[in-house]
């Protein structure tokens, strides 16, 4: 049934008698929409598109889908970074935008029950007002979904001190790859028996669909400083975030920015920073006054035995929200460098981060392709974003081998091929670089606990699945 088209017409028409027709897309339109997420190098287009608006949509999808033989992707937001919500396939997208209720709030154990599609920052909007919010907090928190955090155990500024997204998770709801509806975790801290949940979040949507979970919520911190450090050197401003991290300092956010990402700055907003800067470091501490305080004495003190060109420590929550900008609005700056970008994910032990960025722009200029890094110095995840025109296929092959080349260089550093952004078809075959043999077998026992077959969403996270490889060669270039 694929893709043709009067394959997609009869699967929306068949999908129709389920779900109001409203909530099936199909044509062109949707299947150019719907055909990658924000790793955009590789494409799939689907048959048809679906907006459930409950659990029980869910299961009805899956459970046509299994009898009809069609292949089907869980999506939330589509912000994913790796292909994780690529159509592989092709098949029925499953997105799960709709289903943004959040269910229950209890303040009293500090929980909140919500729907897959429920946005980040409106879960921590809405219980802001008990001096609670949701801790996970992905650059693109406006838009991300609970369902795309659990999918990928996404990180984001603040995971140097609060954790990732299965520090924060209780229970969850999944439609499983049999099309069965289970009920994973328990609201019981400690509970015993064996932890399915943490098994669920981070892979992918490779073990079935996430409908709805129960998150943990953490007190708001009860005073907050940020500072802007910048730096003419990128070795000093790396020795700064070592420094920190072994005086004791344990920023909630410590983020760093190079002279590529200030150039990009620069051009779209107009944002200026000291003459010579070469590297940001963006540091917040929170939590009690006296020890915030106190810790930033010592950030101070840092940054001068650093040679800091300058440290603006801002006044109040506006100043505070302006120094942030240059870090959250870094990525889509870099529109003014080039149409095309592709932000790597990789972590290596923050001792080499001087020589990793170092190797990062050899990297860059031995493929001539555009490099400009924003990461999360604080626990050494790298975010090299290559940028370039994808409409010429040699620098789509450049930015590929490029990227590569940066990821295998964090496996030899004893780092890893992902901190946040998931493997799902970009690092499919770094994937096997990174785990031996039996490793890679205990995992695919591991999902075929719950996915032994190739319907849900197929081809990610594990090399040399059945039924892939003659996919990928149609992935790249040849969706369109």
């Amino acid at each position: 049934m694929g893709s043709d088209r009067t394959g997609s017409d009869a699967l929306a028409r068949d999908l129709g008698k389920i779900l109001p027709s409203s909530q099936v897309l199909s044509g062109q339109a949707a299947r150019r929409a719907y055909d990658c997420d924000a790793y955009t190098i590789d494409r799939s287009p689907p048959a048809c598109v679906v907006l459930p608006r409950t659990t029980d949509d869910v299961q009805k999808v899956v459970q046509y889908c299994l009898r009809s033989e069609v292949p089907f992707t869980p999506r939330g937001a589509g912000t994913g970074l790796s292909g994780g919500a690529l159509p592989a396939q092709g098949g029925v997208v499953i997105s799960t935008k709709k289903m943004t209720a959040i269910l229950e709030v209890d303040v009293g154990n500090r929980r909140l029950h919500a729907q897959a599609g429920a946005v980040n920052k409106r879960i921590s909007d809405a219980v802001a007002k008990h001096g609670l919010h949701f801790a996970p907090d992905p650059s693109s928190q406006t838009v991300a979904t609970l369902g795309g955090n659990i999918a990928e155990n996404s990180g984001g500024p603040h995971t140097l001190k609060y954790g990732v997204t299965s520090q924060h998770v209780l229970a969850l709801t999944l439609i499983d790859p049999a099309g069965e509806r289970l009920e994973l975790g328990n609201l019981a801290p400690g509970a015993p028996g064996y932890d399915w949940v943490g098994l669920i979040v981070g892979s992918e949507g490779t073990l079935g669909i996430v409908t709805e979970a129960w998150v943990k919520l953490t007190p708001l911190p009860p005073f907050v400083q940020t500072a802007l450090a910048a730096f003419d050197d990128l070795r000093a401003a790396t020795k700064t975030v070592a420094d920190l991290i072994a005086a004791g300092v344990i920023p909630a956010a410590l983020e760093m920015m190079d002279h590529g990402i200030l150039h990009a700055l620069n051009a779209a907003f107009g944002l200026t920073y000291p003459e010579g800067s070469r590297a940001l470091l963006l540091i917040e501490c929170d939590g009690p006054r006296q020890r915030v305080e106190q810790e930033f004495r010592v950030v101070r003190t840092i940054c001068e035995q650093n040679s800091a060109l300058e440290l603006r420590i801002a006044r109040d929550e506006a100043e505070r929200q302006s120094l942030w900008t240059a870090r959250k609005k870094g990525i889509g700056a870099m529109g003014r460098l080039a149409p095309s970008i592709v932000t790597h994910d990789g972590v290596i032990p923050r001792s080499k981060l001087p020589d990793m960025l170092d190797f990062v722009y050899e990297v860059a200029k031995e493929h001539e392709i555009g490099v400009a890094n924003l990461f999360h110095a604080g626990d050494g995840n790298l975010h090299p974003c290559f940028y370039f025109d994808d409409r010429d296929p040699g620098q789509v092959d450049r930015a590929i081998r490029a990227g590569e080349k940066i990821i295998r260089r964090c496996i030899e550093l004893g780092g890893s091929i992902s901190g946040e952004h998931g493997v799902g078809v970009e690092k499919v075959d770094l994937f096997a670089e990174m785990f031996d043999e039996p490793s890679l077998r205990l995992q695919a026992d591991a999902k075929a606990v719950f996915n032994g077959g190739t319907s849900c969403n197929p081809c990610k996270i594990l090399p040399n699945q059945r039924g892939c490889t003659e996919h990928r060669k149609r992935w790249r270039g040849a969706a369109w």
